[in-house]
C-alpha cells in the first residue's frame, strides 16, 4: 500500500450512506421536539443557547464520522482513532445533553424512564461507560472493529450511547435530576482516572498492540509504537479536558449561587396558608 500525501488525505471526506441518515434523523428529530414546523406558526421551546450546543453536537459528528479524520483514524494512525473516540464519547454527549429542553425529558413517562433511571445511577454509569471504553480497547476486539464495519459501527453506537449515561447525571436537562454540585465535582474528578490508566498503559508500552496498524503505511514517518504512545497521550491529557472543563465551570457556579433550590418545594414554603 502506498503511504498517501497530506494534500489527498485532506480529501477523503466521507459520505457513508447510514451517517448521513443517522445525522439527519437526529437532526430532525431535534426540530420536531424543539417545536418546528413546516407550515404555520412555531412556538418553539428550545432556547437559542440550546438550539447552538445542538448545532455544535452535529458538528462534531461530521468531524468524527465524515470528515478524513475517520479514515486517517481507520486505516492509517491509532492516534487519530483516540481523536475521534474522543469526540463521539466525551464531546458529543454533554453537547447534545445541553441542548435538551428540560420539559421534553420530563414528560416521558413509563418503562423508558425507569431503564435511564437505573442506568443514570451515578455508580452504573461510571461503570458502564469506562468499561465500555476499556472492552473495545482489548486487542482482539479493537482489530475487529478494523476489520468489520458492522462492529465498528456498534463500537461508535456504544461510545455515543454510554457516553449520554455518564454525563446525565451532571447535565440532566432536568435540574433537580442532577447531582448536588459537591456531587457532581467528585463524580467528574473518579471519571478522569480510568481513562487516564488507559493513556497512562498506551504512552508506557514498548510495543505496539494492534496489528492493522502495525502494517499501516507510516504517514510522516511515525512508527506504529510512537503513534500509539502519542495516542495514550491524547487520552490521558486532551481525553480528560471535558471533565475539566466540565469541573471548572461547575466550581465557579457553585460559588457564585450555592446550591441551587428546588422551585416547586420552594414556592409551598414561601407561599401564605389560606384559611378556608
Amino acid at each position: 500500500m502506498v503511504t498517501p500525501t497530506w494534500s489527498w488525505l485532506l480529501t477523503r471526506w466521507s459520505l457513508e450512506p447510514s451517517v448521513v441518515a443517522g445525522i439527519v434523523m437526529l437532526t430532525l428529530a431535534y426540530a420536531c421536539a424543539c417545536g418546528y414546523r413546516l407550515t404555520g406558526p412555531a412556538s418553539l421551546r428550545c432556547s437559542a443557547a440550546q438550539r447552538t450546543w445542538f448545532l455544535l453536537s452535529d458538528l462534531v459528528l461530521v468531524i468524527a464520522l465524515l470528515s478524513p479524520l475517520d479514515g486517517i483514524g481507520d486505516t492509517y494512525l491509532f492516534s487519530a482513532h483516540m481523536v475521534q473516540h474522543l469526540l463521539l464519547a466525551t464531546v458529543w454527549p454533554p453537547l447534545l445533553l445541553l441542548s435538551l429542553p428540560a420539559d421534553l425529558t420530563a414528560g416521558i413517562q413509563g418503562m423508558p424512564v425507569r431503564v435511564l433511571g437505573l442506568l443514570t445511577l451515578p455508580a452504573v454509569a461510571f461503570l458502564l461507560f469506562n468499561g465500555d471504553i476499556t472492552v473495545w480497547h482489548l486487542p482482539v476486539l479493537y482489530d475487529l472493529t478494523l476489520r468489520s464495519e458492522t462492529v465498528h459501527i456498534l463500537e461508535h453506537l456504544t461510545f455515543m450511547g454510554t457516553g449520554l449515561v455518564v454525563w446525565w447525571p451532571v447535565l440532566n436537562p432536568v435540574r433537580r435530576g442532577r447531582l448536588s454540585y459537591a456531587g457532581q465535582e467528585l463524580y467528574l474528578f473518579a471519571n478522569l482516572f480510568p481513562t487516564m490508566a488507559l493513556g497512562i498503559l498506551f504512552s508506557f508500552l514498548q510495543h505496539p498492540l494492534y496489528g492493522p496498524y502495525i502494517h499501516a503505511p507510516r504517514l510522516w514517518g511515525i512508527s506504529a509504537l510512537t503513534d500509539q504512545q502519542i495516542g495514550g497521550l491524547i487520552m490521558w491529557m486532551p481525553g480528560n479536558l471535558p471533565y475539566v472543563v466540565a469541573m471548572a465551570t461547575i466550581g465557579v457556579i457553585w460559588l457564585d449561587r450555592g446550591e441551587p433550590v428546588d422551585e416547586p418545594r420552594r414556592e409551598m414554603e414561601v407561599r401564605p396558608r389560606t384559611v378556608p
